[in-house]
């Protein structure tokens, strides 16, 4: 099985069921209570937005636990990344499991190439304006799929919750049986049920928990992701109004062609550091590698 092939179709789907889950739209309660009024769902959606935006502007560690099988209480392969905003880019710098650098020569490297594309990625040129046209033009098909979701979903309070001194409000989300798709991946939404937690005081999405209901056919892949899959994720406030993931899961079950595969991967976010756009953040990186040039070299 080609595990790279599989593991782009559970992206996919990620890809599709985060904003689907995001996405708290106006069909709540019959009866709408403060609680369940819609101008608090549109905060939602807003508040996500704009919190992806301000992604562009902070680092944080991601920690990714690979399993066999999703009941597995230990992982089989770990592994953590350095993740720098670089203007259209995010780069990736690897890590060990401790979130240290596994050799300081190679670290120095990667920061050295990351203050190049920061120069770059600060320049007016057009391939510059290329690159950021093409990375807002991703973002703005993941804005259009959460937009589309606030019809295809009915919202129903469920009560309230407790997390850390907060107020959580708990709706369960369901189909909309009255919702036509009129997109390819809009047809993903009738096979998706979740629970959704909202922060009573922000309006901000705190978790979100998914399921798929029936199997899902990804045309894109030729592949099929079977009823039971699963994807859950939890989110906190990282800085003053940031809110933040902090944790996901994926338990994904399925078949791509005739081959089987299964990826169940936990992935945790934290060290949220704002770093700013380009012309800041090279100055954090030139910054950290004059504090490696003036440590002694390891004997």
């Amino acid at each position: 099985m080609n595990h790279r092939v599989s593991w782009r179709c559970a992206a996919f789907l990620s890809a599709l069921l985060t904003p689907v889950l995001f996405a708290t739209g106006q069909n709540a309660a019959p009866t709408p209570s403060p609680a369940t009024a819609p101008h608090v769902f549109n905060e939602v959606v807003a508040n996500q937005k704009k919190g992806e935006a301000l992604l562009d502007e902070y680092e944080r560690i991601q920690r990714i636990e690979k399993r066999r099988m999703g009941g597995d209480s230990d992982p089989s392969t770990t592994m953590c990344y350095r993740l720098f905003p670089a203007g259209p880019a995010v780069d990736k710098i690897p890590l060990s499991p401790d979130a240290k650098p596994t050799n300081v020569e190679l670290y120095r490297s990667e920061l050295e190439k990351l203050e190049k594309y920061l120069v770059w990625a600060s320049e007016d040129g057009a391939s510059q304006k290329d690159a950021y046209a093409r990375a807002e033009r991703k973002r703005k098909e993941r804005f259009d799929l959460m937009d589309a979701t606030h019809q295809a979903f009915l919202f129903t309070f469920q009560g309230t919750e407790m997390r850390g001194g907060r107020t959580l409000l708990r709706y369960g989300m369901t189909p909309n049986p009255a919702y036509h798709p009129t997109t390819r991946n809009g047809q993903i939404f009738a096979h998706v049920r979740g629970t959704l937690w909202i922060d009573q005081q922000s309006s901000e999405l705190a978790k979100i928990d998914g399921a798929v209901t029936e199997d899902i056919s990804i045309a894109l892949f030729l592949a099929k992701v079977y009823k039971g899959s699963h994807f859950m994720q939890e989110r906190y406030e990282i800085a003053p109004g940031v809110w933040e993931p902090t944790f996901e899961q994926y338990d994904f079950d399925g078949r791509k062609y005739l081959m089987p595969f299964s990826i169940h991967e936990r992935t945790f976010y934290s060290d949220y550091k704002r770093v700013g756009p380009p012309k800041e953040a090279v100055e954090v990186v030139r910054a950290e590698l004059s504090k490696l040039s003036d440590e002694p070299a390891p004997r």
